[in-house]
This record gives C-alpha cells, structure tokens and sequence, in this order.
C-alpha cells in the first residue's frame, strides 16, 4: 500500500505512522529523515539540499521531490510505503503525481486546534533524561521538577503556544488544501483523532481496510 498521512502538528500523525508501518511491514518515509539520509549518503540530491541548508534557505520543491523519487525507488518501498510530511503543497502533490506514483489511499488524522494547542503548550521535557511530562495529563510528582533524575522541566520553544498557533496557521494554509485535491481523486478518508493512541488506532486500522 502507498499511502500519505495528513494531519496538523500535534494530531499524532508520526506515532500513527509508526503504527501503521510495523502493522503493514512497510517504511514510513518522512521528509526530515529523508533529507538527512540524502545528506549522509552523499547523493547528488543531497549534495543539493545541503548547499541550500548551509545558506540558510529552505530546500526547495524540485530538490525535495528529487529526494523523495530517489527514495521510493529503494528495494524496501516494493510492497508500499507511508509519506509523513509530504506532499506539504499543493504543487508537490502534482509533481508526485507527475512522477507516476500512483498513492492508493490519503489518511488525515484530524483533531481540533484547541486540543492540539493545550496537547503540545502543556508538554514540558526533562533538561538533563530529556523524559516527558504533560502539565495535565502526565504530570511529575513534584512540579518541575523530573520524577527520575531530578532534573528541570522545561518548555521546548516548539511547545510554546504561540509558536504553536504560528505552525497550526501554516498547515491550514498550505498543507490542509490538499484534503480537497485528494478527495477530487477519490482517495482521501478522514479520521477523527482521540484522546488516546489506542483509540485512534483502531480508528486508523478500519480506514486502511
């Protein structure tokens, strides 16, 4: 199966992958590791988005979706494989399809803004174990502070509310048009994300059947 997972930061799309990928005996293939792959292995590609990194800049569609071609054609995609994180853009999603990709089903992982913003504000990571809390629903016995070595707890600037709402604004804009561009194909299926990754799960299992 090819499938792509959509979803806004914080929905739980990569554990889902992870899910799905041991579920399926397929690779989950996101663009970040993809990137560093290409980076570490030295392929032309990689050589390309490295010289855009080192400036500084965003590595651009026609070198990610060289990354991502060069990627699927690997022995380990022959049964399928899951994209997390791409297409981001409408246009990446008609250079896929350009390439004769021909994805069999799109699954977005939906849960509400405000959930997603008190899921990911409320997170908070150890300094020193890098172990994680959650000011609601995994709080540490004594606020602040580690359960197993003491350390600080700390908000990463990822899980600041406003940089949450800023990445959250991002994905509406730019990524969550392709629900319609994957639904005009007759591929897409929406789940309703939970409270729990049990939960969800069972939800994502019966969507893929």
């Amino acid at each position: 199966m090819k499938l792509i997972l959509l979803g806004a930061p914080g929905a739980g799309k990569g554990t889902q992958a992870e899910i799905i990928s041991k579920e399926l005996n397929i690779p989950t293939i996101s663009t970040g590791d993809m990137i560093r792959e290409a980076l570490k292995s030295g392929t032309e590609m990689g050589l390309k988005a490295k010289s855009y990194m080192e400036s500084g800049a965003l590595v651009p569609d026609e070198v990610v979706i060289g990354i991502v071609k060069d990627r699927i054609a690997l022995d380990d995609c022959k049964n399928g494989f899951i994209l997390d994180g791409f297409p981001r853009t409408i246009p990446q999603a008609e250079a896929l399809d350009s390439m004769g990709v021909d994805i069999d089903l799109v699954l977005d992982i939906e849960v509400k803004d405000e959930v997603i913003v008190k899921r990911m504000s409320g997170r908070r990571v150890c300094e020193k174990c890098g172990k994680t809390y959650h000011t609601e629903s995994k709080p540490s016995k004594i606020e602040g502070v580690c359960d197993v070595c003491t350390g600080a707890l700390i908000q990463r600037k990822d899980d600041q509310i406003e940089t949450v709402k800023t990445r959250l604004e991002t994905y509406h804009k730019e990524t969550e048009p392709l629900k319609d561009y994957y639904d005009a194909q007759g591929k897409l299926k929406i789940v309703v994300g939970k409270d729990t990754i049990e939960a969800t799960k069972e939800l994502v299992m019966a969507a893929l059947k």
